[in-house]
């Protein structure tokens, strides 16, 4: 195949990791028309058909499954040696692409990286929140972020943040007149605002520790969120109880707009790690950024005390 056609082999991957025309075109800086007759180009040209095409969805052939599976790793090599190679240029520069969520990208990525990218202007970031635990070589991430424990055993992890605790809040509007939670077993008598997260197939099931005995309640209410945080502003509205992390809910209890139950269950989780593959080799670029991001011991500020729901607090009206 000659070179030129290395273009063709880019947009086919685009299309094959996004399994959308609409989504590669958009990510590629192309109409749909104009990638649709390269894709068509080159399977004149090998002969064979790469993708199935509905009205809804894309998919590989068997084929193109192949082609997918080969080309992709190395294209990926290729760019990642000529980012390094710019750096010779005596100028770091290059493209990351970063999966992560919501609650990581405004507590921990954005905060860090509002302090690095001024300083390196020819470095772009792309950020995609996600909530699933996305196969980043397959669609051609750089890095991921997600809790420690979430993290493949063949990856590289790099620790970007400290621990981080989740609680079970709500407001005190939403105890009155209800019995206070003693164990995590009694929120199946409760109102629970639940988070839906791909990778779990379906709703979170909320998990708790006490004297190294993990436990996890499947819960059920009235609201379903795919945003924690949109579960906390519900929870603010008094629409039920949340599990939601300790700094979001930390200035709500500090003013009283909310109150925390179950504490004692509440043990702290391994915090954000940045994961990228072991055998990725990285750019000049991408090393310095996980250097900036890696969390270092004592640069957080420590967190006041939590004011606490007792049992029998707000239980009555």
């Amino acid at each position: 195949m000659q070179d030129k056609n290395i273009n063709d082999l880019y947009a086919f991957i685009a299309v094959a990791t996004d399994r959308s025309f609409t989504r590669a075109a958009a990510r590629l800086g192309l109409s749909q028309s104009a990638l649709s007759h390269t894709i068509r180009q080159l399977e004149e040209r090998l002969g064979l058909r790469l993708l199935m095409r509905t009205t809804r969805s894309v998919a590989t052939t068997e084929a193109g499954a192949r082609l997918l599976q080969i080309v992709a790793p190395r294209l990926e090599e290729i760019a990642a040696e000529l980012q390094a190679l710019s750096a010779l240029r005596g100028k770091l520069s290059g493209n990351i692409r970063i999966t992560t969520g919501d609650h990581a990208a405004q507590t921990v990525l954005w905060p860090k990286l509002a302090g690095f990218l001024p300083e390196y202007p020819d470095i772009k970031v792309e950020i995609a929140l996600e909530y699933g635990l996305t196969d980043i070589v397959a669609q051609r991430y750089d890095a991921g972020v997600r809790l420690g424990e979430q993290v493949a055993k063949d990856m590289v992890a790099v620790r970007i943040g400290p621990d981080l605790r989740f609680l079970v809040v709500g407001s005190p509007d939403y105890f009155v007149g209800r019995t206070v939670p003693l164990t995590p077993r009694e929120l199946v008598g409760h109102n629970c605002i639940n988070l839906r997260l791909p990778t779990h197939g379906g709703l979170y099931a909320w998990e708790f520790e006490q004297n190294g005995q993990p436990l996890k309640v499947r819960v059920d209410g009235q609201l379903v969120f795919n945003s924690i945080f949109d579960a906390r502003n519900a929870a603010l509205a008094g629409f039920g109880l949340a599990f939601i992390p300790e700094d979001m809910a930390r200035p709500y209890l500090t003013d009283g707009r909310l109150v925390a139950v179950l504490e004692e269950w509440c043990q702290p989780w391994p915090g954000y790690h940045l994961y990228y593959p072991s055998r990725r080799q990285a750019s000049p670029a991408f090393a310095l950024l996980v250097e900036m991001l890696r969390h270092r011991e004592g640069a957080e500020e420590i967190a006041p005390a939590l004011p606490v729901l007792h049992p029998g607090v707000l239980a009555s009206g």
